[in-house]
């Protein structure tokens, strides 16, 4: 059976990551969600927490959360974030868990998410839902196989 790995920020956008997660289980596909927002606490228990995610990018989540207005503070944590997955999704390949990633998000959690896609290999599906597709998503793909498809809400 078939794990797609989704990335997210279930603190804003975990209703929507929800919804994901029951579509694909309907369709017989695994899912492992991975959290990586800061702002505050999922809507509801991840496979792999934001603490962890944090961990592994060098920090502790406590220090990585901030307020809107904070933007120094905010592009620590979405670099930390970044390096996190990156890292959790080294270790999900090499365990053969990770067949394709999907991500959905605005433009701070999209480029959290296309970086970590950026990090997988050339023909591991990788699909992002972004507000950012509107736009020139260049950066975002950069030299990878990244689908990106506009989200119209």
């Amino acid at each position: 059976m078939s794990t797609v790995v989704l990335l997210g920020t279930l603190d804003t956008k975990g209703r929507e990551y929800k919804f994901v997660i029951d579509c694909l289980h309907d369709a017989g596909v695994e899912s492992i969600m991975i959290d990586f927002g800061v702002l505050s606490d999922p809507e509801f228990k991840p496979d792999i927490s934001a603490q962890d995610v944090a961990h592994q990018g060098g920090a502790e989540l406590s220090s990585l959360r901030f307020s809107r207005e904070g933007s120094d503070t905010r592009a620590i944590a979405l670099a930390t974030m970044t390096k996190g997955l990156v890292k959790i999704l080294k270790q999900l390949r090499d365990d053969n868990r990770c067949d394709g990633v999907f991500g959905l998000g605005g433009s701070g959690g999209s480029s959290v998410i296309s970086e970590a896609m950026q990090s997988l290999p050339i023909g591991v599906p990788k699909l992002l839902l972004s507000t950012i597709a509107s736009g020139n998503a260049g950066g975002y793909v950069g030299t990878k196989d990244i689908a990106i498809m506009y989200s119209v809400t």
